[in-house]
């Protein structure tokens, strides 16, 4: 009974390291096949020159990228929580509570984003039937372009986006009001912090559709800034000054297609 006990220790111990490791493999792997895509013409994509038409497997094939690259893009800033999830499970297994895997909380969180990527298929796929969008998937329509900017300016300074980059911020608090034990409490709290990290991110990711989703600067600008407003001090104003730096790019953008400018 002694070896088995210390033998446990052991493992709860290695626990955060592996998990760790195997979260940061997943990032590895989701940027690598974003790097082999990205800066790619979709038109390539058919020897005819032609763009693929909207088949249910080319369909699935836009939703895995979308789903790959929310991964690449949002689990880089959900590591503390899952980390620190993991951490009190173990805790609390080591007073003889039933432990409970990260990847159970993971799933949750990248389950709300496969939802949001099966959205943004869907909307890709009307933007398309419209011609709105160019070969590397950016937008055509100077008008779409700047709504887009401002629409993402806007909820920025939303109570409901400051409400859910709270959440966000604070790991400690997040799981102190909304713990729930065993196997279904964490794919609750899992799904639970991937509504309010959505309700932070959801409109600035709608900017893939402004600056190109095959962008790769577009890319990691979005993820870097993502990070960069998790991680800030909430005393830091980020999210205003940039709701009010995107209306203003919008205003100048639709200005710019009424022929102001």
């Amino acid at each position: 009974m002694a070896d088995s006990a210390s033998l446990y220790r052991q493992l709860l111990q290695r626990d955060r390291a592996i998990a760790l490791s195997l979260l940061l493999g997943l990032c590895a792997l989701a940027w690598w096949y974003l790097l082999r895509g990205a800066g790619m013409d979709m038109t390539a994509m058919d020897h005819a020159g032609m763009p693929m038409a909207w088949t249910p497997a080319y369909a699935g094939i836009i939703f895995i990228m979308w789903w790959v690259m929310m991964l690449a893009m949002m689990l880089p800033s959900a590591l503390p929580m899952i980390l620190l999830y993991g951490l009190i499970s173990r805790r609390l297994a080591q007073q003889g509570r039933l432990a409970v895997p990260n990847s159970l909380f993971a799933l949750g969180y990248l389950s709300i984003w496969g939802l949001f990527s099966l959205a943004a298929t869907g909307l890709q796929w009307q933007l398309d039937r419209l011609t709105l969008l160019s070969p590397m998937l950016a937008s055509r329509s100077l008008w779409l372009g700047g709504l887009l900017l401002i629409g993402a300016g806007v909820w920025q300074l939303t109570p409901l986006k400051q409400a859910c980059l709270r959440h966000c911020r604070g790991p400690v608090d997040f799981l102190t009001r909304h713990w729930r034990p065993g196997p279904a409490g964490a794919w609750h709290m899992g799904l639970l912090h991937g509504i309010y990290c959505l309700g932070c991110c959801w409109v600035l990711m709608s900017l893939l559709f402004y600056g190109g989703i095959m962008n790769l600067y577009w890319i990691i600008g979005l993820s870097l800034y993502v990070m960069l407003e998790k991680f800030t001090p909430p005393r830091w104003p980020l999210s205003r000054h940039s709701g009010l730096l995107l209306i203003g790019w919008g205003a100048g953008v639709l200005s710019r297609a009424a022929g102001l400018i």
